[in-house]
This record gives C-alpha cells, structure tokens and sequence, in this order.
C-alpha cells in the first residue's frame, strides 16, 4: 500500500522542481563572463546549454526509471546530493574541458525535476493525482521561467563561481529536507534496474495513450520552442533592435502560465485529463494568434505570450497526469519514454525557428506554430481504446460471464 503525500511533501516536491531544473539555464546570462574569466572563445563556453540539455535527456532515459526502484527520500536526496557535486566542481573549473564536463553531470541530475512530477502523482492521495502533478509542475515552470533572472543577478552581485555554490549548497539543504519529509516505502517494482530498461521502448508499442500522449506533447513543444526562439530573434533585429535584459524581460509573461497550474489540477481530478489538453491547447492557439499580428506592440505582445504560456504549460501538467494514470505503478518508467521522445521532438521547433524566421517572416512563422497546435489538439482530442495487454486477446465481455479473480489488468 503507497502512503499518501502529505500537502509539505507535494510542495517540497515542487521546491525541488524548481530549483534543480533552473541549474540548466542560471548561468546563461553570465557565459560572456566566464568566457572571459577561463580565456576561453564564447562559441567554446556557448556550448554549455547544450551539455546541460545532452545530460538532463540521459538522465530521463537512464535515471528517471529509478522512481520505480528506489524509495522516494533515498532516490530524491541522492541524486540532489550528486547535483550539488557537479555544481561543486563547474564553481571549481579551470578549463572549458571540465566545466563542460560538470554540466553534462548537472543535467544529468537535475532531472530530479521529472522524478518529483512521477512520486508526486504515485503518491497522491485518491482522486487529487491531477492536483499533485499540476503543484510540481508549476514549481519546475518557475524554475525555468526564473533560472536567468535569478542566475543573472547572483552572478551580477557575486560572481558566476559563488553563483554555483549558493546553488549546490540550496541542492544539498533540499536533499536534507527529502530525507526528512518524503516517504520511505520502495516502490513494489518486481523487475531488475536492467530489464526496466529494457522494457521502455515496447511500453510505447503496448500502450497506445502513450503513443497519443508523445504525438500531441511533442507538437505543442514544437511550438513552444518555435515561437520562443523566433520571437527572441525577431525583437534583437531591426525595426525593434532590443538587447537581451528587454527580451528576457518577455519571459515573465509566462508566469501567467505558472499560476494557472494550480487550477488546471483540480480541473483535471473534476472532468479528467482530456477535456483540459483540448481546452489549453485552445486557449494556446488564440495566444498565438494574437501574437501572430505582430510585435509591434509590447503590451499585446506580452499578453499573447501570457495566454499561450498557460495554455502550454496547463496542456503539459494534464498530460503527464495522463501518462502516470496509465500505470502508476510503474509511472517513472513510462514518464522517461514520454519526456525523452517529448523533448525530441520539441528540438525540432529550435532548431526550425531562425530558418523559418528569414523564409516566413515572423507572421508565416507565427502561423505555422499555430497549425502545430491546432494538429495536436485534434490528436490530443482523439479518442482510443485501451489496448489489451501484450499477447491477449481483446475481451469479450457477456452478461453473467465467470470472470477469474487473477485476470491481468
């Protein structure tokens, strides 16, 4: 029998959310200087995101799988400590060669964040998992949305080295806080570590709301991306010619997003996880439209970035309630199929922004973000049957039929 999070333990989760994934973007604003401060050429430095990234998609691939092993407060700390390690040897670097190392590892770690999300909805009480997962989701949302205001500014008054120490000493006092607070009890995982591995690839074949869910998750991050990274791109250019402070100050629209997500958990417990993907997604593809008409205008500009903020980040929290609905039992397992191929595909938004930017224009681009999102809410939208389990038959149910008390479930 799993014991129910209590409300701390939720928020803790949430906490932890925060501040491990936001080590992946904090020293962002400050990677002129530590290029400066190594001798280093910036496009050396610049490559530091990308370890970040490389390291937190192994992590969901590799580590994430542990939620369904390892009890909560051993998995949760451990890996919480390991994080405040590798911050402790990227403050220590003398070189690119070991600063790039240490981020790979705190990529790595941080993916503690998507582990919070999976015990939060394994532990919810009945009834609230929507709840719980939204809280995590909100916490890990501000932590991305705040990493580079908050990095920026320590760096600013500190230094980028002391930076990263603040960082590991809050990872290590969280970790204490886990061992304190979340609960003990071992998942009742039957298989080794190995043959969970093993098994995560035929999860996507045997499940077909997985399969629904990556499709839907992957378009709207596609879209995500592509109007993050061609709006950044468009403001630095003429006629707006803004500098990176004015546009960063853009990405606090999205804490309208953050908010929403406590609502957007009890909507998903009250009328369940689809009704509220086809609802986001909607209020999505309007905030896109509205910015579709331009830049021009800072206040419409920021409110369209409100609205789609939200409905992408209250698309997410209800998707990934429904990946841990499928099976909760083994919700770390399927959470890293989800978020690995999420992930992947969401790149391509990045990496189609600036092309699309000089073929489209920032309107054609704006469209074909808004043509993303529409596809995914027909996807999402979609209704499927349950497939029956690997190497069964459908079955057929007739009235006043014995059933077995160990039929598989």
């Amino acid at each position: 029998m799993t014991r129910p999070l209590t409300g701390g333990g939720t928020l803790l989760l949430a906490f932890v959310a925060a501040t491990a994934i936001a080590n992946n973007y904090a020293l962002q604003p400050a990677l002129t200087t530590v290029a400066a401060d190594l001798g280093v050429p910036l496009a050396v430095i610049g490559l530091v995101p990308t370890a970040a990234l490389a390291g937190c998609m192994t992590g969901f691939a590799l580590l994430l799988p542990l939620a369904d092993h390892v009890a909560p407060r051993r998995l949760v700390a451990a890996q919480l400590v390991a994080l405040a390690s590798a911050l402790g040897l990227a403050s220590a670097a003398s070189g690119p060669a070991v600063l790039l190392a240490a981020y790979l590892l705190i990529g790595a770690a941080a993916s503690v964040a998507a582990q919070a999300g999976s015990i939060a909805g394994r532990h919810a009480p009945a009834g609230r998992r929507g709840r719980g997962v939204a809280v995590v989701a909100a916490g890990l949302s501000a932590g991305i949305l705040l990493s580079r205001l908050v990095g920026g500014t320590l760096a600013d008054l500190l230094g980028w080295r002391p930076m990263l120490r603040v960082s590991a000493a809050l990872a290590l006092a969280c970790a204490l806080a886990a061992a304190l607070l979340l609960p003990r009890e071992r998942p009742g995982s039957r298989t080794g570590y190995g043959a969970t591995l093993a098994a995560l690839p035929p999860l996507l074949r045997r499940h077909r709301e997985l399969r629904r869910a990556v499709a839907a998750g992957g378009l709207w991050y596609v879209a995500f991306n592509l109007v993050w990274v061609a709006l950044a791109l468009a403001l630095a250019q003429p006629p707006h010619s803004l500098g990176p402070t004015s546009i960063g100050l853009y990405s606090l629209a999205g804490l309208l997003g953050f908010a929403a997500l406590p609502l957007t958990g009890r909507l998903t417990d009250r009328h369940g996880p689809g009704t509220v993907i086809t609802g986001s997604l909607l209020a999505a593809a309007a905030g896109t439209a509205v910015l579709a008409t331009g830049p021009d205008r800072p206040l419409v500009t920021a409110a369209g970035l409100a609205l789609f903020d939200a409905g992408c980040f209250a698309a997410q929290a209800a998707n990934q309630s429904r990946v841990i609905a499928l099976d909760p039992a083994r919700s770390g397992s399927l959470s890293s199929v989800y978020l690995v191929l999420y992930f992947t595909i969401g790149a391509l938004g990045t990496a189609l922004a600036a092309p699309l930017l000089n073929l489209l224009g920032w309107h054609g681009t704006a469209l074909v973000a808004l043509a993303a999102l529409l596809t995914a809410t027909a996807v999402a939208g979609t209704r499927a049957p349950h497939p029956p389990a690997d190497g069964q038959r459908p079955e057929i149910r007739r009235p006043f039929a014995h059933r077995p008390d160990n039929t598989g479930s």
